[in-house]
């Protein structure tokens, strides 16, 4: 009899632990989506205390707070203006600085739809390259994101607003070589295969030491490891989109490259991709760049800045081969993250020389580079190759 007992009771701890280990399994599968759930049915958050993502934790903040941290979010701490919002400097309580994101939620639902995806993205990945999401904050028709702060700023603001901010060579190739193993993690080496889809200058930050941190996941995409590209609708900054993705909508990893190229164009010559006040075969700068090369003349395309500062000009040949890999006309042809790393960090010689790049018709170029979006599905949803674009 006391052996059919002890049989007993085994059989129900084995039952038992069987029940927890199942509950475990399912709580850490659904509670990322019960999140998401909550708040879009609600508007408020059920977990006021953290979101996990990862393994990582970020924080609830009041708007109470960060209305005070902002100083009631006065124009004098703006940092900045994006497609979805305003960033703005704000002090907690605990002295610790901040970057917090307003978003426009009340006009667009686009920016709902942007804190959920960036919010979903930013706490499923960690690199020492791309900006870190210290909390949220949503109550009411509120939505802000709130960032570790940069205390140099954007790329662009350094590059093309602050005439009194020069960036020497060195530190320009270590923007430039951290973008890339940024991009390498988020292509090739996280959990997650993302494409940032809105790689720009002024989505580069710079902590005290000028390291870049790429920043706004707004736009940013899951992608299948099992498909060549999404067929989506387009969604970024022109100037700086790959023509397969601006003209077919043909997404993948390789239009965060052609971005990528465009952006260390940007970084070598202090000058924006697209400027109608320049004569015209310098207007765009990725066809000027072109034109130089094969003229072998690329070495004119460098700020003349650092030619005074004393660079070396072989360093900087060498980055502009890097660039205009990037710029290839199809996809293919344009090296992996991962290449491009080796190629910049070893300084070893790039491939023999590149195709001309393909650039977009003059009719269809843009002087600003405002965010431009066309209204699409959820961010969250994963496109099917074969699904049709509208023209």
């Amino acid at each position: 009899m006391e052996t059919s007992n002890s049989f007993l009771l085994l059989i129900i701890l084995i039952i038992l632990v069987i029940i927890l280990l199942v509950m475990a399994v399912f709580w850490k599968c659904i509670k990322v989506e019960t999140f998401f759930k909550t708040v879009k049915t609600t508007g408020t958050l059920s977990v006021p205390d953290y979101f996990s993502g990862n393994l990582r934790t970020i924080s609830h903040f009041s708007y109470k707070t960060l209305k005070k941290a902002t100083r009631d979010f006065h124009p004098k701490y703006q940092l900045g203006i994006g497609g979805f919002g305003t960033v703005y400097r704000g002090v907690l309580d605990d002295g610790r600085t901040i970057a917090v994101k307003q978003l426009s939620v009340g006009t667009s639902k686009q920016g709902e739809n942007e804190f959920l995806a960036e919010v979903k993205m930013i706490t499923s990945i960690q690199h020492k390259n791309l900006v870190r999401l210290v909390g949220c904050c949503s109550e009411g028709a509120q939505r802000l994101l709130i960032y570790e702060y940069m205390q140099n700023g954007s790329l662009d603001n350094n590059l093309f607003e602050n005439g009194e901010s020069f960036l020497n060579w060195k530190t320009r190739f270590q923007i430039i070589l951290g973008v890339a193993r940024g991009l390498r993690y988020l292509h090739e080496d996280s959990n997650l295969r993302i494409v940032h889809r809105d790689i720009k200058a002024s989505n580069i930050l710079l902590d005290d030491k000028f390291q870049p941190k790429i920043s706004d996941f707004g736009l940013a995409r899951f992608f299948p490891e099992d498909q060549a590209y999404l067929s989506t609708k387009f969604a970024g900054t022109l100037g700086y989109t790959a023509p397969e993705y601006a003209i077919r909508g043909e997404l993948s990893e390789k239009a965060d490259i052609y971005s990528f190229g465009v952006l260390v164009l940007e970084i070598i010559s202090s000058r924006k991709n697209t400027d109608l006040t320049l004569p015209t075969e310098m207007q765009y700068l990725p066809e000027y760049a072109w034109k130089l090369y094969e003229r072998s003349k690329i070495i004119e395309l460098v700020d003349p800045k650092l030619k005074v500062d004393g660079t070396v000009e072989r360093d900087v040949l060498l980055v502009c081969d890097v660039a205009l890999l990037c710029l290839q006309p199809y996809p293919s042809l344009r090296p992996p993250m991962s290449e491009i790393v080796v190629m910049l960090a070893c300084k070893t010689e790039p491939p023999p020389a590149p195709m001309k790049p393909a650039f977009l018709d003059r009719k269809n170029r843009f002087s600003t580079e405002s965010t431009f979006l066309v209204p699409s599905p959820s961010p969250f949803r994963i496109d099917s190759p074969s699904s049709h674009i509208e023209k």
